[in-house]
């Protein structure tokens, strides 16, 4: 397994960082924060390059890329505090469908995300614990040939600016991983509440699922069978390795601003780079920072290559980019002194992007309680 980028992928961080620079600046995202202004000129601009398609298959419409690709596209994502529905498109609603679906339903979604911009999500969150099939309790009632949903779904991202949500379900009288299905549910048809976060550029709601019915066109897969078990599961690896890398992209922001503050800010005459307890900090966090982005790339290599190690490589990636923004966001912060406390200061946006997400498809103690399950422990 060869954990360098190739020259296209390293084609491919470099265009999409120019683009994000210049379409999505930080006063942008800050626009976003503080006065709620809306993204859909970005979000247009993303469609047009394809980026919500990247790692469909080119049958649906996408540009048949890998998990690989997708990890540089988040992690980039992250390091510019993108505030769109992007990654919640392209790592969550686009494999569960690709993963789940038939062709038509392929065709019917994935198509659309490629083709008309359609935004989609996933729902799978209940309530406290981490996220997986085998926590799901939001029921799907068979009725003629489709199903009611009853339940709600927390943390969902982008709850009220996506068009179609993925929704896991449980069959009535079923316990653990069987009889779960996943259902296309349309936002129109459902009761949506924004959630506070902390991170106020993505935004999170919850999903009220009050008796929706959903057609059988609607349904991936049969939920009598093991099978949409099985490929959520791999769908919400691909979503958690993607949210690690945007947890990198996060850090890599913020170490970028220490260093550069490092290297202008003056103290008894020098400046505070050459201080060697500084010096100490930055290279911690440089060492944190480059073992969660390698753990990130192979944990994506891992899922490409379906390689039976992928599970444990996807829970070693989100417990280490989380141990890495709990270093990050603390250093990063006091390096810059008292300003790096201020509201005024960018800081604190890319520090709230990371914290967020640290708390989203599993802790870092879940998943390494998931690492320890994994190896026999």
């Amino acid at each position: 397994m060869d954990l360098d980028l190739s020259d296209d992928q390293v084609a491919l961080r470099q265009a999409v960082r120019a683009v994000l620079e210049r379409e999505c600046p930080i006063t942008s995202v800050r626009g976003v924060v503080e006065k709620d202004e809306d993204t859909e000129g970005l979000w247009a601009t993303m469609v047009s390059l394809d980026w919500p398609a990247l790692a469909a298959a080119p049958a649906d419409g996408g540009l048949g890329l890998g998990t690989v690709e997708l990890v540089v596209l988040a992690e980039e994502l992250g390091r510019a505090v993108a505030p769109t529905p992007l990654l919640a498109t392209a790592s969550q609603f686009v494999p569960a469908v690709s993963l789940a679906g038939d062709e038509v339903q392929r065709a019917r979604f994935v198509g659309a995300v490629a083709g008309d911009g359609l935004a989609g999500t996933l729902a799978v969150a209940e309530g406290a614990g981490p996220v997986s099939a085998g926590a799901v309790t939001t029921t799907a009632t068979p009725d003629g040939d489709g199903f009611v949903l009853q339940g709600c779904k927390d943390d969902v991202f982008d709850a009220g600016r996506a068009d179609e949500l993925v929704v896991a379900a449980r069959l009535p009288g079923t316990a653990g991983e069987d009889g779960i299905g996943l259902f296309v549910v349309p936002r129109s048809a459902t009761r949506t509440e924004r959630l506070v976060s902390l991170d106020a550029s993505r935004r999170l709601g919850s999903v009220i699922l009050d008796g929706v019915r959903v057609d059988r066109s609607r349904v991936l897969g049969d939920p009598a069978t093991p099978a949409p078990a099985a490929a959520l599961a791999r769908a919400l690896d691909v979503a958690t390795v993607a949210l690690a890398a945007d947890m990198v992209g996060a850090c890599q922001s913020i170490l970028d601003i220490v260093l550069a503050y490092a290297k202008t800010r003056e103290q008894f005459g020098v400046k505070i780079g050459t201080f060697q307890s500084l010096k100490h900090k930055m290279a911690d966090m440089y060492v944190a920072l480059e073992s969660a982005r390698t753990t990130a790339w192979f944990a994506a290599a891992a899922l490409d290559e379906a390689d039976e190690r992928a599970p444990l490589a996807v829970a070693m990636a989100k417990a280490s980019a989380g141990e890495c923004q709990k270093l990050l966001t603390k250093e990063g912060i006091q390096c810059l002194g008292g300003i790096g406390f201020t509201w005024e200061h960018d800081m604190h946006l890319y520090v709230k992007r990371a914290k967020a997400s640290a708390a989203l498809f599993g802790t870092s103690a879940e998943h390494r309680a998931r690492v320890a399950t994994l190896v026999g422990l």
